[in-house]
């Protein structure tokens, strides 16, 4: 996904001048082609995140638009003042690449993890949030992204995931992606988490439970209307996520559910539990470890229709 990314962004930087590049001494393998081909807009800071994210502000202030790229949680929660002070305070025009999001270094430890993001993203003011599944999500959210004026974060996956879309879609800031219909319950997700989710309702449809499949790659802002219908045209809600239980996808889901008095659905979030996480292993591995696996979604989904 991150190759997608970076592929699209460089068709971009091509038509439009304004495309900067900023980063913090990572993305190696990747990055080389736009470093390269506009010398004059690409920017490395060192690991110095915090100042990145006030050059990146400075340059998106000056007329530009400023990309912000590195891995995990460095070019969030390591410069978090400074994209809340600089960069959402002056709604610049910033966007926040994370490559990895979730526990896509899983061997690294918890100082690598993405787990916390979501939450404390979208409680930014003017902050838009992303989370692409695949490698279509990811060309179609880099182009709407690119054409937002303002401060977006953009949760990007690592490398070597599975396509779950059959080709080339069209996404928007504030939409959502079916990949498959039912009746029985749906199945909502964000991000690279969602290879499991769509595994868990092709077994259950195979049981003869058909379940709908959503990609809420908005988080902020959010698909009301997708959720709304799934709460008065399914009999459940799973919300499968890879981040912290507190504050990530499945409490936008309940807040949303909740303020349009469509609370009385039956509702499950599935998501780590709010501890730090000290198994160490690839990041399939540790899903199944911290209850995101398949069965974990066929398990939740079975006891909401009991």
């Amino acid at each position: 996904m991150r190759k997608a990314f970076n592929k699209e962004l460089l068709k971009i930087a091509k038509r439009d001048p304004r495309v900067f590049m900023i980063l913090a001494d990572i993305g190696y393998g990747e990055i080389e082609e736009f470093a390269e081909t506009f010398p004059d807009r690409f920017i490395n800071c060192g690991v110095a995140e915090q100042n990145m994210t006030g050059v990146a502000c400075g340059v998106a202030m000056e007329g530009n638009i400023a990309i912000t790229y590195s891995i995990a949680n460095f070019p969030t929660l390591r410069c978090l003042e400074q994209i809340r002070n600089d960069v959402c305070y002056h709604d610049a025009n910033v966007k926040i690449v994370i490559i990895g999001g979730g526990m896509a270094y899983g061997e690294l430890g918890i100082s690598h993890h993405s787990t916390e993001d979501i939450a404390i993203m979208r409680a930014l003011p003017n902050m838009v949030v992303l989370a692409p599944c695949d490698k279509a999500e990811t060309v179609a959210l880099t182009d709407a992204m690119m054409a937002y004026d303002g401060p977006v974060y953009f949760r990007c996956g690592y490398k070597g995931e599975p396509d779950l879309h059959n080709g080339p879609i069209e996404a928007k800031i504030g939409g959502s992606a079916q990949l498959r219909d039912g009746k029985a319950a749906t199945v909502f997700f964000a991000g690279t988490v969602g290879v499991n989710a769509k595994q868990a309702v092709e077994e259950l449809a195979a049981e003869g439970i058909d379940c709908r499949l959503v990609s809420l790659y908005s988080i902020k802002p959010i698909d009301k209307a997708a959720i709304i219908r799934a709460a008065t045209e399914t009999k459940g809600i799973v919300v499968l996520e890879e981040h912290n239980i507190c504050g990530g996808v499945g409490s936008a889901v309940a807040e949303v559910l909740m303020d349009e008095g469509a609370g009385n659905v039956p509702f499950k979030r599935l998501a780590m539990p709010d501890v730090n996480a000290t198994k160490v292993g690839c990041q399939a591995w540790m899903r199944e470890q911290y209850g995101l696996g398949v069965n974990d979604v066929k398990k939740a989904v079975k006891s909401l229709l009991k």
